[in-house]
């Protein structure tokens, strides 16, 4: 099966995760199919803390892929992205 989660990246009490797509047999941090975005939970000031891109995130979900509660989560939390 194929999920969308997040893969642990940064230093030691410095996290930052990449949203990617992988299949669920292969380990946290290992291979990935593609990455979709990021998420940091220690930005500060003007740095930019969560980026999706929500036409592939559509995408995989149309496909079949299931994503995790986490990626859930920030995905509800995530600014939509402004029509033109």
């Amino acid at each position: 099966m194929v999920v969308i989660r997040l893969s642990r990246g940064g230093s030691k009490h410095r996290p930052f995760f990449n949203i990617v797509v992988a299949d669920k047999r292969v380990r946290r941090d290992g291979r990935f199919i593609e990455r979709l975005g990021f998420y940091n939970p220690r930005a500060t000031g003007g740095e930019e803390s969560l980026r999706i891109a929500q036409d592939r995130l559509a995408y995989w979900q149309s496909v079949g892929a299931q994503v995790s509660p986490t990626v859930a989560r920030l995905v509800a939390q995530a600014p939509k992205p402004v029509a033109a």
